[in-house]
């Protein structure tokens, strides 16, 4: 018999915690470490508006795998199915080649794709914001649009062409809108047909208001740092139908756009749908220690995954980064511990505080739940990132000092495809969201 195989599907924040975790308890010969990740780099999604926005290099937010993760052995590669009486992966390349990869211990943290509601257009118009690829291509497409406002005749196409709307006001929606007004403000700057009242920024969601998920001290504060700088905030409604040049909202009105982006929620990964295994609002069913209660050899953490949150009498943790790196870690030394290193633990964390980049000088912040704005909030939020990231610290922070003495650069690539990028489409061809 040989080492006992350790398969762990997805390197996002959780996935990613778990195999540092892993090769630092278990000694080098205690067992095979497998990676199964479409990419080889780990994304560090709380970042991507500002990839969006033009501020950092869409490098910056991709932490190469490889050189973290010296003892796992990557396979490139979209797991489709598990089969777990034969404790097998099925996983299929880019190029569509099908393999079978066999596991002693799993680990499931394949995380979560975007959320499409039955909302007519939807899929066919909006552009997704939760890959490198679509940050790219928003940004060129944001460009592109306000050069193309400048040069159309037509005031109606003008109009449509300078408006950018964004569903969803949590997080990433409310961070885009400030990152997209500083892009699309940089981009005015030298041109005379296009004036900075035209471009308008519209951020829409179905909450009584801005961050629904953070106290109200830090909402209310984001809200009127969007407003201040003309962003047009729509709260208590949400889209009723999008077509190519428009976008129809709940309480009747329309908007003319040509730029909808859907930062509206997230779903358990559909890997999920291809076993029998009891979930928990489509998240699989864990006990504290991470373990799927049916499959002592089975684990599971970050968005995948229902822990039961002791903080609150029980119910899931919230798909925030904070829990699925923590989660990830634990998944690694319960992993080890079942393989006789180290000993079982439970997961308990109670969030420390959330921080939200409006961009320029503008930050929200809580840490340990004490609420600060503006520039002391913006110290913490940039000192947590260059904490929370696994890697190119340096490199971000290099990039935020040239951003204070130097103006964002405003170029478009076109190296990113509009197919994959819409919602519909990035369905289809297992990228983008997925």
């Amino acid at each position: 018999m040989g080492k006992p195989r350790v398969l762990v599907v997805g390197t996002g924040f959780a996935g990613y915690h778990c195999l540092r975790t892993l090769e630092r308890v278990l000694p080098a010969d205690a067992a095979d470490l497998v990676a199964v990740n479409p990419t080889d780099y780990m994304l560090y999604v709380p970042l991507l508006p500002e990839v969006a926005g033009g501020s950092l290099d869409p490098r910056r937010v991709a932490v190469p795998l490889r050189p973290k993760l010296p003892r796992t052995r990557l396979v490139q590669a979209h797991a489709t199915g598990l089969d777990l009486a034969a404790r097998t992966c099925t996983v299929v390349d880019v190029e569509g080649r099908e393999q079978v990869l066999e596991w002693d211990r799993l680990v499931l943290t394949a995380g979560s794709v975007t959320r499409l509601m039955s909302i007519p257009g939807v899929a066919e118009h909006a552009f997704g914001f939760k890959s490198v690829a679509e940050a790219v291509y928003l940004r060129d497409h944001v460009l592109r649009q306000v050069e193309l406002a400048e040069l159309a005749t037509d005031p109606a196409e003008r109009a449509a062409r300078a408006t950018f709307v964004v569903v969803g006001a949590g997080y990433t929606g409310t961070e885009l809108v400030a990152q997209g007004q500083q892009l699309t403000r940089s981009a005015l700057r030298g041109r005379s047909g296009l004036s900075e009242s035209q471009v308008k920024w519209v951020l829409v969601d179905m909450a009584p208001r801005v961050l629904p998920g953070l106290d109200e001290r830090l909402s209310g504060p984001a809200a009127r740092v969007l407003r201040a700088r003309g962003a047009d905030v729509r709260l208590e409604t949400s889209v009723e139908e999008v077509t190519a040049n428009c976008a129809r909202l709940t309480d009747g009105s329309e908007i003319p756009t040509r730029t909808l982006v859907w930062c509206v929620g997230v779903r358990p990964d559909p890997l999920v749908e291809s076993v029998k295994l009891a979930t928990v609002k489509g998240r699989v069913a864990v006990d504290p220690t991470l373990a799927v209660p049916t499959n002592p050899h089975m684990f599971a953490a970050g968005d995948i995954a229902a822990v039961p949150d002791v903080f609150n009498d029980g119910k899931p943790t919230p798909m925030t980064a904070q829990h699925a790196q923590r989660q990830g870690k634990l998944a690694g030394r319960n992993v080890a511990a079942s393989l006789g290193h180290g000993a079982v633990g439970t997961y308990r964390h109670r969030d420390l505080g959330f921080v939200v980049d409006l961009a320029g000088a503008q930050a929200v912040a809580d840490p340990l739940h004490v609420p600060l704005t503006g520039l002391p909030a913006k110290a913490v939020a940039r000192g947590y990132h260059l904490l929370a990231m696994p890697g190119n610290r340096l490199r971000v922070a290099v990039d935020w000092l040239t951003e204070l003495v130097a103006r964002r650069q405003v170029v478009q690539f076109g190296l990113v495809p509009e197919a994959g990028v819409r919602l519909g489409d990035a369905e289809k061809i297992g990228v983008g969201p997925r």
